[in-house]
């Protein structure tokens, strides 16, 4: 890391060589509902304080120039099942920041996508998505990605098919199927692995999130719900991170 990026950087992690950043970092952002209601207020409530965060930690990782890819669990395919109304407004709020803050990631050179299925979403939802995705293409800073309507398990299963039909066309042979030809058929095809999931509220699961991609990741978890979540912690988590010896099933000697 030069001197005048490192100068860029806070304290303390200015002090952290280049190879020990991650560069692709995963946040499943929990705790919404749980800490409007700690305040005393509505469950949406909390929703609406979470985007103002996703707003501050995307400037943040754009902001620091080791850090190349965020992917942001937005809304899981089991989110569904949660009140018709609550379900109503986190359309209505993905729908108002995708078009509030073009102005934002255009200036901050940040590149959006999408994974996930598009079935279910509502089209003028992914009318603003997909404008948001083509005025952001030509952008090479952070790369953003939404997932939305998104579960691990169904990403592998649209994968598994996608290779099936392929085999039913001559078109590859079932021999030949690796995890470089699995990992071809992915939502999140051509980018990297995440080196850094953060979860927030204190959760210790998963949550159906990147299950194929996040195999060697390494975890941090914080009590903090997301609406609590701010820069000195994504410091904190990433700091962490760079502490860390990551051996990939081998050994450091």
């Amino acid at each position: 890391m030069s001197a005048e990026t490192a100068a860029d950087l806070p304290e303390p992690l200015a002090d952290v060589p280049a190879e020990r950043w991650p560069r692709h970092i995963a946040i499943i952002m929990d705790g919404n509902g749980r800490w409007a209601e700690r305040q005393g207020l509505a469950r949406v409530a909390g929703h609406d304080r979470g985007g103002h965060v996703v707003r501050a930690i995307t400037r943040e990782c754009a902001r620091l120039a080791p850090i190349e890819h965020l992917t942001l669990y937005c809304l899981s395919s089991e989110n569904w099942k949660r009140p018709a109304e609550e379900l109503a407004f986190l359309m209505q709020l993905l729908e108002a920041y995708l078009v509030n803050e073009r102005p934002i990631m255009m200036e901050d050179n940040v590149r959006v996508r999408m994974i996930g299925r598009r079935e279910g979403i509502p089209d003028r939802v992914l009318d603003e998505l997909d404008k948001t995705v083509s005025m952001s293409a030509g952008n090479d800073g952070l790369q953003l990605n939404l997932a939305i309507n998104y579960g691990g398990r169904g990403e592998l299963v649209d994968s598994a098919r996608s290779l099936a039909y392929q085999v039913m066309a001559g078109q590859i042979d079932p021999a030949d199927i690796d995890e470089q030809a699995i990992g071809k058929h992915l939502y999140t095809e051509g980018r990297p692995d995440p080196d850094l999931l953060i979860r927030t509220a204190g959760e210790m699961r998963i949550s159906n999130f990147l299950l194929w991609q996040i195999s060697y990741a390494e975890i941090w978890v914080t009590d903090r719900a997301w609406p609590e979540f701010d820069e000195a912690t994504l410091h904190e988590a990433i700091l962490d991170y760079a502490g860390r010896e990551r051996r990939f099933g081998g050994l450091n000697r």
